[in-house]
């Protein structure tokens, strides 16, 4: 399932509407740091693997932008230990 991701960078979130429903990924972004807070799918949409396009679309445009990560998410820091490919974006000061 491809989806279209924007960031809300107002709301401070990256975001998709599928279905009706709004999925985001939660963010806090300090000069070149991006704490992800919280990443929510409504239930009606579990299973279909967003979550998972969300956190690698914010770990891409933190990579683009040249920001550390905070994980504070549980889903996104197992998710960078589950993608070597990005552990080096995460914030080793935490």
């Amino acid at each position: 399932m491809n989806i279209t991701i924007e960031n809300n960078q107002d709301a401070q979130r990256f975001e998709s509407l599928i279905e009706g429903h709004r999925c985001e990924l939660n963010y806090v972004q300090h000069d070149h740091v991006m704490t992800m807070n919280r990443v929510y799918v409504p239930p009606a949409l579990e299973g279909r693997g967003i979550a998972g396009q969300l956190t690698q679309f914010a770990l891409d445009y933190c990579r683009q932008h040249e920001l550390s990560v905070v994980p504070r998410c549980p889903y996104v820091a197992h998710w960078i230990q589950r993608h070597p490919e990005y552990q080096s974006l995460a914030d080793q000061s935490e």
